[in-house]
């Protein structure tokens, strides 16, 4: 599969660049025609189970919500979600597109990970020198290819699962039509907590409608049936409050959600009963019920404050 790519010029454009951008955008409109919503998942930092937290959402609406789902990697670099998702390549390529990888649940995906061999770094071809300059552009491009290249179909939802910090959120909330808004996952530290904040800031910053906030790895139960805060307690509710975004719940610590991410079978599937999954079921329909009330309203009016 080939992607095309596109340069910031620096001499007069004679390469129609403009036209270019402005139908891949046309196509992208096109493409999600047939989308109900888009929901990005963002955090401030990484480490906080983001992608675990997307794939088990993600899975938990399309098992128990009977949504059909489909969720795109943004993480070029160091893309997880379809491993997590039970997702496997090669892709299918039609004369209309890329077919999506189907995963547990039938929840379509699509990851850098399916064009990139085991353990081989993504790499753009371009000049070696001073490559911070072109690299965004590069990676921005790739992106608007998977939205406008990509059969996504008739989905109820498409999630985007960002790689840490606000860049991602800011350059896709430009780019997309009519976006649902972003979900933001945390820990209860204080270091995560203000990470995610600025975060927050950034995307309200750029009219990008903030749905709620999820804390992961918010605490562990014990054989003797008492918790353990391992990284400190009520991270997640402090930052809603703070920023006046919805708390939309609390997801514990369960060595399944491991064990099954690297079977491909996410813990709504592989321990539906568990404290986890029952978490993230009530997540899920906390946020579909966000996504509902943002239908009805415009962008997001909250006042995002910087928590220090």
């Amino acid at each position: 599969m080939s992607l095309r790519t596109y340069f910031d010029l620096s001499q007069p454009d004679r390469s129609g660049l403009g036209s270019q951008i402005a139908e891949q955008r046309r196509r992208v409109t096109d493409r999600l025609a047939g989308v109900r919503s888009v929901v990005l998942v963002m955090s401030g930092k990484g480490g906080v189970g983001k992608s675990y937290v997307t794939a088990g959402l993600a899975t938990a609406l399309a098992r128990d919500a009977g949504q059909t789902v489909g969720v795109l990697d943004a993480d070029l670099r160091s893309p997880t979600v379809a491993r997590l998702l039970g997702a496997a390549g090669p892709l299918k390529v039609t004369d209309d597109g890329v077919e999506p990888a189907p995963g547990v649940h039938g929840v379509k995906v699509m990851s850098t990970e399916f064009l990139l061999r085991e353990g081989q770094p993504l790499a753009w071809r371009g000049p070696s020198a001073e490559r911070f300059v072109w690299r965004g552009s590069l990676e921005v491009g790739a992106l608007r290819e998977f939205l406008s290249d990509v059969r996504w179909g008739a989905l109820d939802l498409l999630v985007i699962d960002l790689p840490p910090g606000a860049d991602g959120a800011v350059e896709l909330g430009a780019l997309i039509p009519k976006l649902t808004g972003a979900l933001v996952v945390t820990i209860p530290t204080d270091e995560s907590r203000r990470s995610v904040s600025r975060t927050m800031r950034a995307a309200a910053e750029a009219g990008i409608r903030l749905l709620g906030v999820i804390e992961n790895m918010s605490y562990l139960d014990l054989p003797d049936g008492t918790r353990m805060d391992i990284f400190g307690s009520g991270g997640g509710e402090q930052l809603s409050q703070a920023t006046e975004t919805p708390f939309l719940g609390k997801i514990p610590i369960d060595q399944n959600v491991r064990i099954g991410g690297d079977s491909g079978k996410p813990i709504v599937v592989s321990h539906p009963d568990s404290p986890v999954a029952k978490a993230l079921r009530e997540i899920a329909e906390n946020l579909a019920a966000r996504i509902s009330v943002a239908a009805l309203g415009g962008q997001n009016e909250l006042p995002i404050n910087i928590v220090e």
